[in-house]
């Protein structure tokens, strides 16, 4: 048992769990909008497990897919498995028992999730592979987090309403573009590789200005979801203060400077989901 504890925590801290914040922010703003304020704490908790294993699974899924490749990059050569901290086997069955919790939180939220979740968790896991054929891969990864707004107004109505798209495709170009700017640091092995980005096909800067673009559309895309749900001042305010954290993230790193890229990808996308979110609860419940 301790030694399984050791490798649980182990893979734990290589795939990051607590960043599963990154989305989680967006998928609550979607359950309250579809609650029209608090849905119910049963709901809420297994959006919550759906969330967490998800991402969990998507994520030990990548370190385990992409195990040979991390091995040959100075920058990840140390990760769990290349480092023989975790086998691969034992990766592999985390990625299975947190795939089964996923599509266990699915069938308790209501049936169209759980139809769903099959597709939900493909998105997820076929990420991996994107980066091997194409030099649109980042979008894979905006997609696998743009999904979780639609999937929690699912879990919270039953069904889908074509306005909360607009919040998933907002979400799919803030990670996308953030993905973009994380691939610049693998900019020569990905040359090496074989593999595709947007950086390794089209040079660094090209690839910055790519994410400012898909940034900026996403701001614009989170203007038009206010308009749609009628968001009072306090949601405006949510949305400047994304744009303004958005400015100062892109501050913090050049094509020419990539040491400060971490806490722009890490520490300020959780900050920017979490504000985001607080403006948009704040709204809603001022109004009620």
């Amino acid at each position: 048992m301790p030694n399984l504890w050791t490798k649980t925590r182990t893979t734990l801290e290589m795939i990051k769990w607590e960043h599963s914040i990154f989305a989680l922010p967006f998928a609550l703003t979607a359950a309250l909008l579809a609650a029209h304020g608090l849905p119910t704490l049963r709901t809420l908790f297994w959006i919550l497990v759906a969330m967490v294993s998800a991402r969990s699974c998507a994520m030990a899924f990548n370190r385990w897919a992409d195990s040979d490749l991390d091995a040959a990059n100075p920058r990840t050569k140390m990760r769990a498995i290349p480092a023989g901290l975790l086998s691969r086997g034992f990766v592999f069955g985390f990625t299975l028992l947190t795939g089964l919790i996923f599509l266990a939180a699915c069938a308790a939220l209501n049936r169209l999730t759980l139809y769903l979740s099959p597709i939900v968790l493909v998105v997820l896991l076929g990420y991996s592979y994107l980066k091997r054929i194409t030099q649109l891969s980042h979008f894979g990864l905006g997609l696998a987090l743009g999904l979780a707004p639609a999937a929690a107004w699912i879990a919270v109505r039953g069904s889908l309403d074509a306005r909360i798209l607009v919040l998933a495709a907002a979400v799919t170009l803030w990670a996308g573009g953030f993905d973009v700017l994380y691939s610049c640091q693998d900019y020569e092995h990905d040359r090496q590789a074989g593999l595709h980005s947007i950086p390794q096909s089209f040079g660094l800067i090209a690839a910055f200005w790519t994410a400012r673009l898909m940034h900026l559309a996403m701001l614009a895309l989170l203007v038009w979801f206010a308009q749609l749900f009628e968001f009072h001042l306090a949601g405006w305010l949510g949305i400047a203060a994304v744009a303004l954290l958005l400015a100062y993230e892109h501050a913090l790193v050049s094509p020419r400077d990539l040491r400060r890229l971490n806490a722009a990808f890490f520490t300020m996308n959780g900050v920017i989901a979490t504000v985001f979110f607080a403006f948009v609860a704040a709204d809603l419940f001022l109004r009620s």
